[in-house]
């Protein structure tokens, strides 16, 4: 087993991925280890399918989330992430989770559904922009030490995306 999810679907490690390709390797190879095709093999061949099938789903999953395939691509290229370690992050972007953390308060306070529809469009349209430089970075100008901050700036928002539909639930 490869280490190495984009050679697992034969795709070029970027950022900037084709997912209809990613998608169509995706099917074709869990047609070839699908469990169910092994149902009647023998014990080493039905287990050899349930890794395979495991390996392919945890490689799809790292490669369609645009934070865990670029955490992947900087591990490919030895850089040290240590996201759990570095949380160093400008003042001004702080500053910005802290307005966008009182204004989803402040929502969820009021039960307000179309502030939290704003600041999720909001929140968007900032992970666009993010998940567009990341791409430059690692792809075109392949600064992967520098790719690390804006991967760490996406983890932020990803966190308030989550925050926003914790928010969408609890006022429903």
């Amino acid at each position: 087993m490869t280490r190495n999810h984009f050679e697992l679907f034969d795709l070029a490690p970027a950022y900037t991925l084709d997912t209809e390709r990613l998608e169509d390797s995706y099917k074709e190879l869990q047609s070839l280890v699908h469990p169910d095709r092994y149902a009647q093999a023998a014990d080493a061949e039905r287990r050899a399918s349930m890794q395979w099938t495991t390996r392919v789903n945890e490689a799809y999953s790292t490669l369609k989330d645009p934070v865990q395939r670029a955490k992947h691509i900087l591990e490919l290229q030895g850089v040290d992430v240590g996201f759990e370690t570095n949380t160093q992050m400008p003042t001004d972007f702080l500053a910005q989770q802290l307005e966008m953390r009182e204004q989803l308060d402040e929502a969820l306070q009021k039960k307000d559904a179309d502030f939290l529809d704003f600041l999720r469009t909001d929140l968007s349209e900032k992970r666009k922009k993010l998940e567009a430089q990341i791409g430059e970075s690692i792809d075109a100008r392949k600064d992967y030490a520098g790719a690390t901050a804006l991967v760490r700036k996406l983890m932020f928002l990803q966190k308030i995306d989550d925050e926003i539909d914790a928010a969408y639930a609890a006022i429903e």
